[in-house]
């Protein structure tokens, strides 16, 4: 996901107390949802919905009460609960303070379908509004828990299931929604039945519906994977040609990462409070996203990385979201090197680079950082750029093949699953035989990054390089790769920084014209020469 202007559980042990995840959601015991079928009305009458969700449970460990998420009625906005069954039969149940609690009866299977039926006026999650050419539609926009305002569902992403949407609306309204299409009935009274099934398990985060007057068009096949667009009617041609890049980013991630993970990739023109929403395999960008001129690409794809990053391989924590994010944006920087060269690689990450060192001046915080325990506040610099960031230093790390077979394993084991940072830090160990605990532990679970003051000198042969950390929180370890020009032409050395300040010993030929810190751009730093 990206804003439209800057990138704005307890778990098992992950070898290091200051990595124990501090997400407060309270999780289901043994009670994992396995599949969702939500029935919704719409009309043209008023923003009421009509819902009926069909709730697929498995109990793994025996059946116990459980709890689903739902905002109730609180003056205008909010659901009524109308009802809850299992098997037909009036379930046991206490809807209080936005969750539902269900105690299923004692004896039958482990595995059981409840069904809610309720109805209101959801004030956030589903956007009933019009679009900027003033027709009437309606968008899901969930992220990050804001299905509760209108599907009654665990609104967290460590508890996936599979899902069909039907929705029944008025029929001159076109409708598109997570999974594929497997219905579209007249139903002869001015209404219209569509139907969507997504077999791959997702978080409710990224399911969505749109449904608006839309033009749409087969953009192209990667594979057999379906691309398509769905603007407004208004800006059919624009639409048509800005979001067609999304085949050739569609078929770069495929050969790069691996088989992608859904039913269709649909490119959806939408109201969205985000800059783009990657609900999987139904993306949602910003309306203005159309202008004919192809300015989205880096946009469309960030969004199109996240269907691996965030909705296949998912966060089992909400303060491990770089996993998404970070991932997104140095996956989107990955497609674009590979098309534009590696000057645009280092436009881009010397542009995050400094919002990144902007950002922490006011903002002190590791990446992960478990202070936070409001979703709505895991998002930013750190989660995105310097998320991204750590990903492009660990590939400088280990070299681009080594790196490649990481991804690529660290996707195959945790696809369709649920994913912490030790996860893919033991793929990447598993792939480059090294040991980066100490790597993932002071890029990612300690604040900040070197600030170096750093000089040079010459004298028979040799260039003196001395560098200083002045930061005064933690002590980095890190390669530096030093620049060394003699007439316009730049040889690198890599120097292996350890300490807070030391000297370096460099065999040159002659008195260099200029030394050059990171001059391709793999290092997170701050610098100052003081020479």
């Amino acid at each position: 996901m990206k804003s439209i202007y800057t990138l704005i559980l307890l778990i098992a042990c992950l070898c290091s107390t200051s990595i124990n995840a501090q997400d407060v959601y309270n999780r289901n015991e043994t009670a994992d949802v396995q599949h969702y079928v939500f029935g919704l009305s719409l009309n043209d009458d008023n923003n009421e919905i009509t819902g009926e969700a069909l709730i697929t449970v498995d109990f793994k460990e025996g059946v116990k009460p459980f709890a689903l998420d739902l905002i109730g009625k609180s003056g205008t906005y909010g659901m009524d609960l109308i009802g809850v069954s299992e098997a037909d039969t009036k379930a046991d149940y206490v809807y209080s303070g936005n969750k539902i609690l269900i105690t299923p009866t004692a004896n039958g299977p482990t595995t059981r379908t409840f069904k809610v039926r309720y109805r209101g006026i959801p004030q956030r999650g589903l956007v009933i509004d019009t679009t900027k050419f003033g027709q009437r539609s309606f968008f899901g926009d969930n992220w990050p828990n804001l299905a509760r305002h209108w599907l009654p569902c665990v609104d967290h992403p460590y508890d996936k299931a599979t899902v069909e949407y039907r929705i029944t609306a008025p029929d001159h309204y076109d409708v598109v929604a997570t999974g594929k299409k497997i219905e579209e009935s007249h139903l002869g009274n001015g209404f219209k039945l569509t139907s969507y099934s997504e077999s791959a398990p997702v978080a409710m985060k990224v399911t969505t519906i749109g449904v608006t007057q839309f033009a749409t068009k087969l953009l192209g096949m990667v594979g057999d994977i379906p691309v398509t667009a769905w603007v407004y009617p208004e800006n059919r041609l624009d639409g048509f040609a800005d979001y067609a890049v999304a085949t050739k980013v569609l078929d770069y991630f495929v050969t790069h990462i691996g088989p992608y993970p859904f039913a269709k990739l649909a490119n959806m023109q939408a109201k969205t409070q985000w800059g783009g929403l990657e609900n999987a395999g139904t993306i949602a960008y910003f309306e203005n996203s159309v202008t004919g001129k192809n300015t989205v690409e880096g946009l469309i794809a960030h969004e199109i990385a996240h269907q691996w990053f965030g909705n296949s391989a998912t966060e089992n924590s909400w303060n491990h979201v770089w996993l998404s994010e970070g991932f997104a944006t140095y996956f989107a920087i990955l497609y674009q090197e590979a098309v534009y060269g590696n000057d645009k690689r280092k436009e881009e990450l010397l542009v995050d680079r400094k919002e990144i060192l902007d950002y922490f001046a006011k903002n002190p915080s590791p990446i992960v950082d478990n202070s936070i325990k409001d979703p709505m506040k895991v998002l930013s610099i750190n989660t995105y750029q310097k998320g991204g960031w750590v990903l492009n230093m660990l590939r400088h790390k280990l070299g681009d093949e080594t790196f490649w077979k990481g991804i690529r394993a660290y996707y195959e084991a945790h696809k369709n699953a649920n994913v912490m940072t030790v996860d893919f830090r033991q793929a990447m160990e598993a792939a480059s035989g090294q040991e980066l605990a100490d790597f993932f532990e002071q890029w990612v679970f300690t604040q900040g990054q070197p600030e170096l003051a750093w000089s040079w000198a010459f004298s028979k042969g040799t260039l003196e390089f001395s560098a200083t950390q002045l930061q005064q929180h933690h002590t980095f370890k890190f390669p530096l790769d030093v620049g060394i020009v003699h007439n316009n032409e730049m040889t690198v050395t890599t120097v292996e920084i350890d300490k807070a300040s030391a000297t370096y010993q460099i065999k040159v030929g002659s008195k260099p014209d200029k030394v050059v810190l990171d001059p391709e751009v793999w290092l997170l730093f701050s610098e100052k020469q003081t020479q």
